[in-house]
């Protein structure tokens, strides 16, 4: 968790690629971040636990520019940053994975992997580029190593994990991004496609630097590839650890611990 002293001085040593200060909103009458103050190192590997309702997609959408927050500040490579568009957000490097893909899937590998950024030729009105975006995508794959045997094939005929595999591969291949978001990346995924997201989440934070928020229920894949988590609870962080000094028990027994102390204090309904 970071503090609240102050915005950062670009070019300070071990300056956060991204902080939050006190994120505050509210929808209506129900206040769903209180005070959120988050921070996220230079190819880090954040994750993101919390029950429904704790306030992560409302966190996940304000830091992509799809809401606005009612309050607080956002520190984007050490610059006050006010997204009010993801168009706006993803200019300054930040990309969003969603637990749907947003994957064609009657379309080819390579096409998904240049959708709404498709290279033309003879200008304007000008014919896609096949040859060149077919080329382009097989060696972007080849240099993350996603084995991809046919990317001609269309979307429809891979495997989760290769489609999660694509749709991360399409987010992160942009010019200049900095920090990716993934939402559920192995959400329904057996052990042998879980393991082709993992490694692609290792090599895309070690390799090329993103930094990444992951928001997952899964403990164990968390602290297969997170360098970090966090637990937002009632919107509010209550709980941050390097993932080498504590354990999958240890935050197992907070979430216990806490949903009881809920429960006495009459903020949750005891589950029968």
């Amino acid at each position: 968790m970071t503090d609240t002293a102050g915005p950062p001085v670009a070019g300070e040593v071990g300056l956060p690629i991204l902080r939050l200060d006190n994120i505050t909103k509210r929808f209506g009458a129900v206040s769903v971040l209180r005070g959120v103050n988050l921070s996220l190192g230079r190819g880090e590997v954040l994750g993101l636990v919390g029950d429904n309702g704790a306030g992560k997609t409302t966190l996940v959408k304000i830091i992509t520019g799809f809401i606005r927050a009612d309050g607080g500040r956002i520190f984007l490579d050490g610059k006050e940053r006010r997204f009010t568009s993801v168009d706006e957000a993803r200019s300054h490097g930040i990309e969003t994975v969603y637990q749907d893909l947003a994957l064609i899937p009657q379309l080819s590998v390579y096409h998904n992997l240049f959708l709404n950024r498709e290279l033309t030729t003879g200008g304007f009105l000008g014919l896609l580029s096949n040859r060149r975006m077919r080329s382009l995508a097989r060696q972007y794959l080849d240099d993350i190593n996603v084995n991809i045997p046919d990317i001609d094939a269309e979307a429809e005929m891979l495997s989760g994990g290769q489609r999660q595999a694509i749709a991360v591969a399409r987010a992160s291949r942009m010019p200049g991004v900095k920090v990716l978001l993934l939402d559920e990346p192995l959400a329904a995924m057996g052990a042998r496609e879980a393991s082709l997201i993992i490694d692609l989440i290792r090599d895309m934070s070690k390799s090329r630097g993103i930094s990444m928020i992951v928001v997952d229920h899964n403990y164990t894949h968390l602290f297969e590839f997170c360098d970090r988590i966090s637990v937002i609870q009632q919107g509010a962080i209550t709980w941050d650890r390097k993932t080498a000094e504590t354990s999958i028990d240890e935050l197992t027994e907070f979430m216990v611990w806490e949903y009881r102390r809920q429960v006495m204090s009459g903020r949750v309904e005891k589950v029968e």
